[in-house]
Parts: structure tokens; sequence; C-alpha cells
């Protein structure tokens, strides 16, 4: 693989930086072209490059019994609940069971703060656990569920909600075909007990708007409410569903973003977590036909920056196989960063809390594989003109 703009960056920066905060050279860094200072940029910085960071772990995603694909990704959040499960700790979900049917996985692994995995829940047969995962720092988990019955879109059902303990036991299930259609993907977002839960549905090509009182042991849903629609939505052989996915809310501008697989763009929908009526599709921010392959799942950095996963699904490119695309919100392209040399290995993605050390995690899984990579990654001051994310 060629060396990227990064690459240059780090050269160019080495020469204007002391040397030890410079540790990039052929390792690359995630973020690096997102976050480097203007001016140490070049004009290249515009078509941006690949990202390739170091690596810090990378572990099997596989339980017991042989679920495989693994689909999202959450941490466990700060002033988690005090027990088995840990701040800083990484929930994976898996999609296909033993057999690799589609939509039949079970179960959640839970990895430490060392890589080491362990079952956190395993379901009842053939519900398909999705990308669909948050983890309230109020104690619940929430996972949906897109099942099949054997593996195809021809027997994709409408599937639930479930919530879970901090033990991984079953406390309750969320289920409205109104509401809840084959959630593909969902975000969490929480304030005092109270939270709103966006879901993107597969089988309707809407998010809806669940508003909650969450407790450590239990879920009341206070509201439901469709806020956004019109999105591609249908079946496909190869990745099942061509649907809305990724979803990240911005409380501060009550924007709700949204990356849609078969529109293979990024819209931006206003009011979403206050409307209490279908906004539509929003307007497209992100519409990227060099770089995006089928916008999948998503997630925001520390920086404020957008990445999002590819399907490869569609407008597929065999030389950018299974990339992880970094962009603003207001459009521009910063930097991806490839998961497999073979194309539909990136999906689920997510970012832990920054820690005071201006350290932070990211963790993205691999489908090929079927692992979880880690990495570590250090900013400094991400707000001001010297900003930086370099990876270890």
């Amino acid at each position: 693989m060629k060396l990227s703009n990064c690459t240059r960056f780090a050269a160019r920066a080495a020469e204007l930086l002391e040397p030890h905060l410079i540790r990039l050279t052929a390792a690359g860094c995630l973020l690096f072209s997102a976050a480097i200072s203007p001016a140490f940029a070049s004009p290249a910085d515009d078509t941006g490059g690949q990202i390739l960071p170091n690596p810090v772990i990378t572990a099997s995603t596989v339980p017991s019994i042989g679920d495989v694909n693994p689909y999202g990704v959450a941490f466990v959040p700060p002033g988690y609940p005090a027990g088995f499960v840990k701040p800083g700790d990484i929930f994976v979900s898996n999609y296909n069971n033993a057999q690799n049917l589609q939509g039949t996985g079970r179960t959640i692994v839970r990895f430490d703060s060392h890589g080491k995995q362990s079952l956190f829940f395993e379901g009842r047969p053939g519900i398909g656990l999705s990308t669909a995962l948050n983890v309230s720092k109020e104690g619940p988990i929430f996972v949906g569920n897109s099942p099949t019955t054997d593996g195809t879109f021809a027997t994709a059902q409408p599937g639930s909600i479930f919530v879970l303990s901090p033990t991984g036991h079953l406390l309750q299930t969320l289920a409205d075909t109104r509401y809840i259609d084959a959630p593909w993907d969902s975000t969490l977002y929480e304030n005092n007990g109270k939270g709103k839960l966006f879901i993107s549905n597969a089988l309707s090509g809407t998010v809806a708007r669940l508003d909650l009182e969450i407790g450590y042991n239990s879920v009341k849903v206070l509201s439901a409410h469709i806020v956004a629609s019109g999105y591609v939505h249908r079946g496909d052989p190869a990745t099942l569903f061509v649907a809305p996915t990724g979803l990240v809310y911005d409380a501060a501008l009550d924007t709700l973003y949204v990356a849609s697989a078969g529109d293979n763009a990024v819209f931006a929908v206003p009011y979403a977590g206050t409307a209490t009526q279908d906004i539509g599709p929003g307007r497209i921010i992100y519409e990227d036909h060099v770089h995006l392959h089928g916008a999948l799942a998503m997630t925001a950095a520390p920086n404020g920056h957008l990445l999002v996963t590819n399907s490869d699904g569609i407008n597929s490119d065999p030389n950018q196989p299974s990339e992880i695309v970094e962009f603003t919100k207001d459009g521009k392209f910063v930097a991806e960063l490839p998961v497999d040399p073979n194309q539909g290995g990136s999906f689920g993605l997510a970012f832990g809390v920054p820690l005071a050390d201006s350290s932070v995690r990211f963790a993205a899984v691999d489908d090929v594989t079927n692992t979880l990579t880690i990495w570590t990654l250090n900013y400094d001051d991400p707000d001001s003109n010297a900003k930086m994310v370099k990876a270890y």
C-alpha cells in the first residue's frame, strides 16, 4: 500500500515540532490529517490520503458457540455502575451463527482493557444481533435484533430491541413495528436519567426516536416518533439489507446524522431530538463517489469529525476495500483507513470517551477475519490551531 498524505504531514511536522511529538512515519496515524494544524498542511490535504494507525490490540470476536460476522461495537461509559462490567470495556454483537447464516447470530462478547474476550450475552437461536448496540451510563444495554430464518432477505423479520441488565440478562423487549422494523443501527443520547434512542430501520427505511426513562434495571418508553424517512431500503443477497444504518446525534445542534448505504451518502436531519413528526431524509452533507462505497456504520471522533464504514455493496472499488472514511460535518473528505484487504470487512466502529491524559481508544470490527482491533490514540487540544491526533 502506498504511503499516504499522513506520512508527508509527519515529515513536514517533524521539521516544525520537537521530534518526540511525532510517532508516525510509515506506521501512519488515525485522524492525523484531520487534526494537524493548517500551518503544517500541504494543498494535497484537500484530496486527503490513507491513514494507517498502529494497532494496539486485535482479538477474535468468535465466542465458544461459533457465532461470526461481528456488527455492533460499543464502549462502556465512565461512571458505569460497579460490577463485572467496567468503564472502558467494549461490547461486540454477532449477526451470523456458526454456519454463517445472516440474521441468526445471538451473542454479545465483552472485551476488557487488555483485549481479553468473554461471553456477555447469549440469546435464543436465530435472533440476529445487529449493529444497533448501545450502553447506557445508568446500566442497561440496548441491542437490536434483525432476524431471518434461513439467512436471506426473503425471511427477514421486524425484530426488536432487547434491553439487557449490567449482568447480561434480558430485562425487557421493545417491539412495535411502527417504530422498530429490523433495527439496523442505533445511537443513544442521555441526560439525567432520560434518554433518546434513535433507531435506523432496514425494512422500512425510516429512523425512529424512542424517548426513554432509564434506571439501573428498567427502561420506560415515554413516547415514540418517526423522525426521518425516505432512504433507499431493499434486500441484497450479499449484505442482506441495503438501508439507512449509521447514526450520530449532535445534541447541541439537535441534529441527527444518518449514513444511508443505498443512497451512498450521509444526511443531516434537523430537530431530530424534539420533532414529533417525520421530517423526511434531511439534507445531504456528504456525497463522495470516490471514497464512499455504501455508507454504513458511523461514529463521531473527539475532534468533531465523522467516521463511516463502507459495505462495498454500493459503488464498490477493488482498490479501496473495507475502508473507514473520515470527513467533516460540512462534507470535506479527510482520510481513510483500510480495515481488511478484502471487500466487505468494515462494519461497526466506536470511540471511547477521551481521558484526562489526552488519550482515547478507537475500535472497529473486521467481518472478514471476525476480529476487533483497538487503537489507543493521543490528541492534544483538538479545538486549537495546534491540534494533532497521533497513534502510539
